[in-house]
């Protein structure tokens, strides 16, 4: 029996965030053909891939005391992020376009990953890369904090916005290299302490992995508060491989 579609869809058609084409009245912001095509990392369920390599490397950096014994940080991405690909489209259309309903729906599909695997199940914590006070507002949201509503939902966690803050408004990273990204976040977040809370495993989580610069000042600011035996990890929806 065909499925008749909802009038809402009649009126204002629902295009796949990938290819563009009409939704099915049973496919949520991604077609099923662009679904199984996603090139999903399967970060997840490795405790070492590129991306916890890279973010281990940027965290070793920014360790001043060589004596600091400091836990191996998880990162896992949904997929491998490509600037001609198609799949950039979902980054952008929820970071520039205000789709905040596909945010929240790739969050949820990033965190049933996270949490279904050994590595995360001990996460009681998620915490988004804030935006500064003055982008936020012109922007109306942050980008990293909807998708981080997503996974803390599937994961059952809780979610805080907090905890982390952005104090220096820095500039666009987009046309910078590794070492202008790096000096660009430094110092750039302060992160409070949250009294008598106890936590295992924190993730932060944003919308793209590059080079880590920014997670990995995320990373510094909340380890300032939080002892090396909490576990700091990473989750973005993208990662943007070598070459």
């Amino acid at each position: 029996m065909k499925r008749i579609a909802p009038a809402i869809d009649l009126l204002l058609p629902r295009t796949c965030i990938v290819c563009g084409n009409r939704l099915l009245s049973s496919e949520r912001h991604i077609c099923l053909e662009c679904a199984a095509e996603m090139p999903l990392t399967y970060f997840w369920k490795q405790s070492h891939n590129p991306m916890s390599d890279r973010f281990n490397e940027v965290i070793q950096k920014k360790i001043e005391d060589s004596s600091v014994q400091e836990s191996y940080a998880y990162a896992a991405a949904l997929f491998t992020y490509q600037p001609e690909a198609p799949f950039r489209l979902i980054p952008h259309n929820i970071k520039y376009k205000g789709d905040i309903l596909a945010g929240e729906h790739f969050g949820r599909m990033l965190g049933k990953r996270l949490k279904d695997n050994v590595f995360w199940k001990d996460t009681d914590l998620v915490i988004p890369v804030p935006l500064h006070w003055t982008r936020k507002f012109r922007r109306g949201y942050n980008q990293a904090e909807v998708i981080a509503s997503g996974v803390a939902s599937a994961m059952g966690v809780p979610f805080r916005t907090d905890l982390l803050t952005r104090i220096k408004r820095t500039g666009t990273q987009t046309k910078l290299n590794i070492e202008e990204k790096a000096l660009n976040v430094a110092d750039a977040f302060e992160s409070r302490k949250c009294g008598t809370l106890k936590y295992r495993h924190i993730i932060i989580v944003d919308d793209v992995f590059t080079t880590g610069s920014t997670l990995g000042e995320c990373f510094r600011a909340l380890r300032e508060v939080f002892p090396p035996g909490v576990r700091i990890s990473v989750a973005t929806l993208g990662f943007v491989g070598e070459g």
